[in-house]
């Protein structure tokens, strides 16, 4: 079957073992047929051999007639019907030397008074008679036409009724198999049809929670994640080409205008400044798009170490001091569970420095340097960092692009920055098996949640 749809397949296997079915049952239907009417043969042949014993050695002369006439009036005469009989005369011999029987036929006989035996088509049906002192053998041979006849016809109408019930399972099972790949086959050709100009389009999903229904509802998903990483590329390289550009425009621009003629060293001091910044600027950028290509989710591995959440977060906390030595940051030691072991995890200790700290400055610089508070506390599974800010929050309909490298929310105004921070965090806690969770109010400020697997589930 290789090469073959589906579909086609699943035809073939249900007719093959519906076949494998309905021949299993012909047999089992054939075999008891024939041998009940074996059985029920060997009783009339039992019932003739008694009828022969009294009507040829009866007990008196009008028990034989009365016998005589009753077998011809109401026993017809089976096909090929023969009898035989003869007295033993001889204990260790109950043979009929006419009958080439085989000797378990006799030894029945002598044992059980009757016995039966069949070769090809001839039925042979024995009984032991007693007249007096006198052992008389008797038995009756014939053969089994009417139900041989039977027997045949049951074969024909069992072959017939077997070519006709595959015929009749291929086609419905096809025409079942088309219906049940309906839906796959729609699904198919809508697939086709997405490309990346038109990444919106979805799958239809049924109503039902099936197979089919968890099929589209996955390719759904996909979709989703694929139209969003399309989204996030393209503002990435609209973003960071914007970025780049700008600082690297100022540069050839003031060096441009520094060598376009003569100049007093303080021009050329004040041109070389603010080239100098701009190439800070331009170093920043490019550094931080290593960074974050560095911690991306599927990127090397890193050397894990037991660390204390507690700790990453005070260190954290003196990064931030050096850069904003006047924030507000307040660490909240409230929540933190009475067994420090829940406080453990496995981590890179630059790396979650790395990632708390741009989060603590983001929540700094978007806060006008006001109140900012650093929860920490632990379950039996998790560490939760909890960074509660009152800054300017983030609109509703930017929260969705808040991980795109370069995308700044649309109220962040003159503030500077990046938009680096955010992704490189989340890259971070990722590649630690852990969530971020950012959660905002526009003028009321932002909670960013980080949940990291706890030391003995990592």
């Amino acid at each position: 079957m290789k090469g073959l749809k589906i579909q086609l397949k699943i035809t073939l296997w249900y007719t093959l073992l519906t076949a494998a079915t309905f021949l299993l049952f012909s047999l089992l239907i054939y075999f008891f047929a024939e041998r009940l009417s074996s059985e029920d043969f060997y009783k009339r042949l039992d019932i003739r051999a008694v009828m022969v014993a009294h009507a040829n050695f009866p007990q008196s002369a009008a028990s034989s007639y009365l016998i005589k006439n009753l077998r011809n009036e109401y026993l017809e005469k089976l096909p090929f019907e023969k009898e035989y009989f003869q007295e033993i005369r001889d204990e260790n011999s109950y043979s009929i030397p006419a009958l080439n029987l085989p000797g378990e036929f006799y030894e029945n006989l002598k044992i059980y008074n009757n016995a039966s035996y069949k070769s090809k088509d001839t039925y042979y049906a024995g009984i032991l008679h007693k007249q007096g002192r006198k052992k008389i053998v008797v038995i009756v041979a014939a053969q089994n036409e009417y139900i041989k006849n039977q027997l045949i016809n049951l074969k024909l109408i069992l072959l017939l009724g077997f070519l006709l019930t595959i015929g009749l399972t291929f086609f419905l099972g096809f025409l079942f198999s088309k219906q049940i790949f309906l839906p796959i086959r729609k699904m198919t050709q809508r697939v086709k049809e997405i490309n990346t100009e038109n990444l919106h389009l979805r799958l239809s999903e049924n109503t039902n929670k099936d197979e089919v229904g968890d099929l589209a509802h996955t390719f759904n998903n996909m979709l989703d994640r694929l139209e969003t990483s399309f989204e996030s590329q393209n503002n990435f390289v609209s973003n960071a080409s914007h970025e780049l550009s700008t600082p690297l425009t100022s540069i050839i621009g003031e060096a441009e205008l520094a060598l376009s003629k003569e100049r007093n060293p303080e021009e050329y001091r004040q041109a070389m400044l603010i080239v100098l910044q701009d190439a800070e600027r331009l170093k920043a950028i490019i550094q931080s798009l290593l960074n974050l290509a560095q911690t991306g989710f599927d990127g090397k591995k890193q050397q894990m170490v037991l660390l204390r959440t507690d700790e990453l977060v005070v260190n954290a906390k003196s990064a931030v001091d050096r850069i904003y030595p006047d924030n507000k940051i307040h660490i909240d030691y409230s929540l933190m569970p009475e067994d420090e072991q829940l406080l453990k995890i496995k981590g890179n200790e630059s790396l979650l420095t790395l990632a708390l700290t741009n989060i603590m400055l983001n929540a700094c610089k978007y806060s006008n340097n006001d109140e900012v508070k650093v929860g920490i506390g632990a379950t039996n599974q998790h560490v939760v960092l909890l960074i509660q800010d009152k800054g300017i929050g983030i609109p509703a309909s930017d929260i969705q692009y808040i991980y795109d490298p370069f995308f700044r929310a649309s109220n962040t105004g003159k503030i500077k920055g990046y938009g680096i921070g955010l992704p490189l965090a989340r890259n971070i806690v990722r590649i630690h098996k852990g969530e971020l969770k950012v959660s905002s109010v526009v003028n009321e400020g932002t909670l960013v949640e980080l949940y990291l697997p706890a030391a003995s589930r990592f």
